[in-house]
Protein backbone atom coordinates (compact mmCIF):
# COMPACT_ATOMS: atom_id res chain seq x y z
CA UNK A 1 0.00 0.00 0.00
CA UNK A 2 2.76 2.47 0.92
CA UNK A 3 4.76 1.93 -2.77
CA UNK A 4 1.59 2.55 -4.47
CA UNK A 5 0.89 5.83 -2.23
CA UNK A 6 4.52 7.40 -3.07
CA UNK A 7 3.83 6.37 -6.60
CA UNK A 8 0.65 7.80 -7.13
CA UNK A 9 2.27 10.91 -5.45
CA UNK A 10 5.37 11.07 -7.83
CA UNK A 11 2.24 10.66 -10.56
CA UNK A 12 0.02 13.67 -9.53
CA UNK A 13 3.47 15.77 -8.45
CA UNK A 14 5.04 15.26 -12.26
CA UNK A 15 1.75 16.39 -13.59
CA UNK A 16 1.24 19.19 -11.77
CA UNK A 17 4.90 20.49 -12.27
CA UNK A 18 5.69 19.70 -15.84
CA UNK A 19 3.35 22.04 -17.31
CA UNK A 20 4.50 24.60 -15.00
CA UNK A 21 8.20 24.21 -16.29
CA UNK A 22 6.82 23.96 -19.76
CA UNK A 23 5.14 27.50 -19.31
CA UNK A 24 8.04 28.56 -18.30
CA UNK A 25 10.42 27.57 -20.81
CA UNK A 26 7.81 28.12 -23.51
CA UNK A 27 7.19 31.74 -22.89
CA UNK A 28 8.58 33.49 -25.90
CA UNK A 29 8.55 32.50 -29.69
CA UNK A 30 9.43 34.11 -33.03
CA UNK A 31 8.46 33.50 -36.97
CA UNK A 32 9.43 34.35 -39.76
CA UNK A 33 8.44 34.97 -42.79
CA UNK A 34 9.12 36.08 -46.15
CA UNK A 35 6.54 38.36 -47.90
CA UNK A 36 8.22 38.08 -51.26
CA UNK A 37 8.39 34.66 -51.49
CA UNK A 38 5.67 33.29 -49.28
CA UNK A 39 7.88 31.26 -47.84
CA UNK A 40 9.57 30.60 -44.52
CA UNK A 41 12.76 32.51 -43.52
CA UNK A 42 15.23 29.13 -41.98
CA UNK A 43 18.44 29.91 -40.59
CA UNK A 44 18.17 33.53 -39.52
CA UNK A 45 20.24 34.49 -36.53
CA UNK A 46 17.65 35.60 -33.97
CA UNK A 47 19.04 37.41 -30.17
CA UNK A 48 17.15 38.03 -26.96
CA UNK A 49 18.28 40.78 -24.50
CA UNK A 50 16.89 41.89 -21.81
CA UNK A 51 17.02 46.44 -21.09
CA UNK A 52 19.20 46.96 -17.51
CA UNK A 53 19.27 50.49 -16.96
CA UNK A 54 20.65 52.13 -20.09
CA UNK A 55 21.93 48.81 -21.36
CA UNK A 56 21.10 45.54 -23.07
CA UNK A 57 22.25 42.27 -21.39
CA UNK A 58 22.23 39.56 -24.37
CA UNK A 59 19.69 36.22 -22.77
CA UNK A 60 19.81 34.04 -26.07
CA UNK A 61 20.66 33.40 -29.51
CA UNK A 62 18.73 31.26 -31.37
CA UNK A 63 18.45 30.13 -35.37
CA UNK A 64 15.15 29.69 -37.17
CA UNK A 65 14.20 26.44 -38.23
CA UNK A 66 13.34 24.81 -41.56
CA UNK A 67 9.44 26.29 -40.80
CA UNK A 68 11.45 30.00 -39.96
CA UNK A 69 10.37 29.12 -36.26
CA UNK A 70 12.03 29.53 -33.27
CA UNK A 71 9.67 27.35 -30.63
CA UNK A 72 11.65 28.63 -27.20
CA UNK A 73 13.95 31.35 -27.36
CA UNK A 74 13.31 31.90 -23.77
CA UNK A 75 15.95 30.38 -22.15
CA UNK A 76 15.40 27.74 -18.88
CA UNK A 77 17.96 29.25 -16.63
CA UNK A 78 16.54 32.44 -16.88
CA UNK A 79 12.80 33.12 -15.00
CA UNK A 80 10.64 35.43 -17.14
CA UNK A 81 10.00 39.20 -15.73
CA UNK A 82 8.13 42.39 -16.36
CA UNK A 83 10.34 44.59 -17.92
CA UNK A 84 11.99 45.64 -21.33
CA UNK A 85 13.06 43.18 -24.31
CA UNK A 86 14.44 43.59 -27.76
CA UNK A 87 14.47 40.67 -30.41
CA UNK A 88 17.14 41.62 -33.51
CA UNK A 89 16.24 39.31 -36.20
CA UNK A 90 19.85 39.09 -38.15
CA UNK A 91 18.49 39.24 -41.08
CA UNK A 92 21.53 40.41 -43.44
CA UNK A 93 23.14 37.02 -43.64
CA UNK A 94 20.38 35.57 -44.51
CA UNK A 95 19.38 37.67 -47.64
CA UNK A 96 23.54 37.50 -48.44
CA UNK A 97 23.01 33.57 -48.20
CA UNK A 98 19.88 33.95 -50.94
CA UNK A 99 22.31 36.12 -53.14
CA UNK A 100 19.73 39.00 -52.23
CA UNK A 101 20.74 42.84 -51.28
CA UNK A 102 18.74 43.83 -48.30
CA UNK A 103 18.26 47.41 -46.85
CA UNK A 104 17.84 46.60 -43.31
CA UNK A 105 20.91 44.24 -42.01
CA UNK A 106 19.19 43.65 -38.51
CA UNK A 107 15.97 44.24 -37.33
CA UNK A 108 15.47 45.22 -33.72
CA UNK A 109 12.33 44.35 -31.94
CA UNK A 110 11.76 46.22 -28.31
CA UNK A 111 8.60 44.96 -26.66
CA UNK A 112 7.07 44.86 -22.92
CA UNK A 113 6.96 42.00 -20.69
CA UNK A 114 3.99 43.28 -18.51
CA UNK A 115 2.79 39.14 -17.43
CA UNK A 116 5.17 36.48 -17.11
CA UNK A 117 2.33 34.11 -17.01
CA UNK A 118 1.55 34.62 -20.95
CA UNK A 119 3.46 33.27 -23.74
CA UNK A 120 4.61 36.15 -26.52
CA UNK A 121 4.56 35.35 -29.98
CA UNK A 122 6.53 38.30 -32.37
CA UNK A 123 6.29 37.10 -35.61
CA UNK A 124 8.00 39.63 -38.19
CA UNK A 125 6.90 39.65 -41.92
CA UNK A 126 10.28 40.20 -44.06
CA UNK A 127 11.34 41.51 -47.59
CA UNK A 128 14.24 43.10 -48.91
CA UNK A 129 13.43 46.65 -48.08
CA UNK A 130 10.73 46.16 -45.73
CA UNK A 131 9.16 44.52 -43.01
CA UNK A 132 6.26 44.57 -40.66
CA UNK A 133 5.70 42.53 -37.17
CA UNK A 134 3.02 42.76 -34.55
CA UNK A 135 2.59 40.77 -30.82
CA UNK A 136 1.22 37.53 -31.94
CA UNK A 137 -0.50 34.80 -30.41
Amino acid sequence: MNFKKHLLSAIILSAVTVPALALAADSLSVHILNQQTGKPAPGVEVTLEQKQANNWKILNSEKTDQDGRVKKLWPDNVKTEIGDYRVTFKTGKYFADNNQSSFFPEIPVEFNISDPEQHYHIPLLLSQYGYSTYRGS
